[in-house]
C-alpha cells in the first residue's frame, strides 16, 4: 500500500491536497464528514456516514419506515445494506414499538356503552379460551400509521391459516382507548362470543290441565291399586249406560225367545181403576158396610 503524506488544501478547502513521498505525485481527497470522522478516530460517526453513503436511505428515513411497520430484512432489501447496519438505526425503534404494543394491551376497547372495564389482553384471553386457542403461541406488535395513531396487531396460527386483528390505540390517563379497526378485531371484542345458545325444553302433550293438581293421578292410582273399604264399596252401584236402540231390540228379541221371561215387580193394588181416577164403592157396598176392597 503506497503512502501518501498531506499537503494543503486547495482553495475552498473542498479537498485536501496529498503527495507520494518516494515518486512526489499528488493526489487529492474530498473534505467531507467521512474525511473528519477518520481523522479523528470516530469510528462510530464513521460506519454512520458510510452507511449514508452506500444506502440511498437515510438513517432517519430507515427509523421512519421501520416506526411505520417495516421489518429489518425489508429495509435492509431496500437501501442494499446489509443487515447490521440497518439494525443499528432499527434497535431505538423497534424497542418503542414493542412498549406501544404492550401499553395497547392495557387498553380498554370502546363499544356502544363506551369503554369496558376489562383490558383488550384480558378479553382476547377470554376470547383465545373459547375458540380452544393458545395466546401465549400469538405475536404483538404495534407501529404509527400515515396519521402517527398507534395501531396494535395481534398474529396467531389457527390450523394453516395466519389471522391477524388490528385496533387503534389512543393513550391517555387511564390506560388508553381501543378501536376495532377489522372484522377480526371486532370478533375477538364481541361480548356475545362463545356464549352457550339458549336450550329448548320440549313441551309435553300429554301434560295435565292447569287448573288440576298435580297428584290427583297419584291418588286415583291408589285408590285403583287398594282393595275398597266396606263403606266404600257400599257407596259402589253398577249402572248400566244406556243402551242404544239397536241394544234395546236385541233385549226385547231375547225376552220374547226365552221360555221364562223374567218375573215383573209386582203391582200394588190402589184405588184407582184402570182408567187411572179413583174408585168409588157401589150402593150396595154402602148399604151392606161392605169395605173398599171387597171384603165384608
Amino acid at each position: 500500500m503506497r503512502e501518501l503524506s498531506v499537503i494543503g488544501l486547495e482553495p475552498g478547502g473542498s479537498h485536501v491536497v496529498c503527495a507520494d513521498s518516494e515518486t512526489g505525485e499528488r493526489f487529492r481527497i474530498p473534505a467531507d464528514d467521512k474525511l473528519r470522522a477518520a481523522s479523528r478516530g470516530d469510528i462510530a460517526r464513521f460506519g454512520q456516514i458510510e452507511i449514508e453513503t452506500e444506502s440511498q436511505l437515510r438513517p432517519r428515513e430507515i427509523q421512519a419506515r421501520i416506526r411505520a411497520g417495516a421489518t429489518v430484512e425489508q429495509v435492509a432489501e431496500e437501501a442494499a445494506v446489509s443487515l447490521k447496519r440497518v439494525e443499528r438505526f432499527a434497535h431505538p425503534v423497534l424497542l418503542e414499538r414493542a412498549r406501544a404494543a404492550s401499553m395497547a394491551q392495557g387498553g380498554h376497547p370502546i363499544r356502544e356503552n363506551g369503554p369496558t372495564v376489562e383490558t383488550l389482553a384480558e378479553i382476547v384471553a377470554m376470547a383465545f379460551r373459547a375458540r380452544g386457542h393458545e395466546l401465549d403461541d400469538a405475536d404483538w406488535d404495534a407501529w404509527r400509521d400515515e396519521d402517527g395513531h398507534w395501531v396494535a396487531q395481534l398474529q396467531w396460527q389457527a390450523g394453516r391459516t395466519r389471522n391477524a386483528a388490528h385496533w387503534r390505540y389512543q393513550p391517555d390517563s387511564h390506560g388508553g382507548t381501543i378501536t376495532s379497526l377489522d372484522a377480526a378485531a371486532k370478533d375477538l371484542l364481541d361480548p356475545d362470543f362463545g356464549r352457550p345458545l339458549r336450550g329448548l325444553a320440549p313441551l309435553a302433550l300429554d301434560a295435565p290441565p292447569a287448573d288440576e293438581p298435580e297428584d290427583t293421578d297419584d291418588r286415583d292410582l291408589d285408590l285403583e291399586s287398594r282393595p275398597a273399604t266396606a263403606d266404600e264399596a257400599a257407596e259402589i252401584v253398577d249402572v248400566d249406560p244406556e243402551p242404544t236402540p239397536e241394544q234395546a231390540d236385541d233385549r226385547v228379541n231375547d225376552a220374547e225367545g226365552d221360555e221364562h221371561p223374567p218375573r215383573q215387580a209386582p203391582q200394588h193394588q190402589g184405588s184407582k181403576d184402570k182408567r187411572g181416577k179413583p174408585h168409588l164403592p157401589s150402593w150396595d157396598d154402602v148399604l151392606l158396610g161392605v169395605r173398599s176392597s171387597g171384603r165384608g
